[in-house]
């Protein structure tokens, strides 16, 4: 049902992203950039904690030179609607690698009242961190020029 994929869109990006990783590509591509999108961010921190996990206590890693962890930091990136649960975890997750995406046209998404989104989910972040993750992160990571102004000023 349309319902169930609609809940579930994060757990399918959580093993996207899983699979991803551990295909080892970002490892022998260290400048590879993966953009999860359409997925929010409420997995990610879960994610990482898992990671840590699977070297600390496990044993499972592949006796690569960089954690996981930081692999995942290093060549992903998070795109959330809102998340207005988890948008807190940033600093887990890293504010450099979330971006704000309003999925247009889609029912779910935040188009036309992604200002008032951003204003009444994010307006407890800090306005550096609320340019990044609504400009400067998708910029650098897609390496497309931004305007001398961008909003949120702050």
């Amino acid at each position: 049902a349309l319902q169930i994929g609609a809940t579930l869109f994060g757990q399918l990006s959580l093993g996207a992203c899983a699979h991803w990783l551990w295909s080892e590509y970002p490892v022998r591509f260290p400048n590879l950039k993966i953009a999860m999108s359409e997925g929010g961010i409420g997995w990610v921190a879960m994610l990482i904690d898992r990671l840590d996990n699977i070297i600390d206590r496990s044993g499972y890693g592949l006796g690569w030179d960089e954690r996981p962890a930081d692999v995942l930091r290093r060549n992903f990136w998070f795109c959330t609607l809102d998340d207005p649960s988890t948008i807190d975890t940033r600093d887990v997750i890293g504010v450099e690698n979330i971006c704000v995406e309003t999925d247009y046209p889609h029912g779910d998404g935040t188009w036309p009242n992604t200002q008032n989104v951003i204003h009444d989910v994010w307006g407890h972040i800090p306005a550096h961190e609320l340019r990044m993750m609504c400009s400067e992160n998708a910029a650098k990571l897609y390496r497309h020029p931004l305007p001398d102004i961008v909003l949120p000023l702050g």
